[in-house]
């Protein structure tokens, strides 16, 4: 696949650039399996509807037809369970969990990793990262009934959150 480039120009990054390495959607490390695509989560309802709302341009319009965003500020009803879920990027960035090629963190990098940006390490390291999500699913399996969506509401919108479908736990 010929390396096509994306530049970058939003609140958080401007004349940021990247290559797509890879076919969107597909070549992903096979330690690395999501059960949602971007624009599924966007659609169910992340981060309380503010997330990309300002970088639309990066991505496919698809994306965002049917996403729950909030323009105005976090509304945390936009989230499929309806609740918050989030650690404020402070929190993030105190962790050390930002990288500063995506400085929105984890679903920033997920989007651009699932558009075809390649970046070995920092691959290796989400990658990692989303992989210690997995323990949430266990806890729901045993603490919750099959299919009981109320129970660790706040825990499956996390894990919507890092691409694992919590409804069909």
């Amino acid at each position: 696949m010929p390396q096509r480039f994306i530049t970058v120009g939003d609140k958080m990054q401007r004349f940021y650039r990247y290559a797509l390495s890879a076919p969107a959607g597909r070549d992903f490390d096979p330690q690395f399996l999501p059960e949602l695509t971007p624009a599924q989560m966007l659609e169910l309802g992340v981060f309380c509807g503010k997330y990309l709302t300002d970088c639309r341009d990066e991505f496919p319009a698809s994306w965002f037809e049917r996403a729950r965003l909030s323009f105005s500020g976090r509304d945390c009803s936009l989230n499929y369970f309806g609740v918050d879920a989030s650690q404020p990027l402070s929190e993030w960035r105190r962790k050390g969990w930002i990288h500063p090629d995506d400085p929105r963190g984890w679903f920033q990098w997920y989007c651009r990793y699932y558009m075809g940006r390649r970046m070995p390490q920092e691959d290796a390291r989400q990658i990692g990262r989303w992989k210690a999500m997995k323990r949430h699913v266990s806890q729901i399996r045993k603490n919750c009934a099959p299919g009981d969506l109320t129970c660790r509401r706040r825990q499956r919108q996390a894990l919507l959150h890092w691409a694992y479908d919590s409804r069909k736990i």
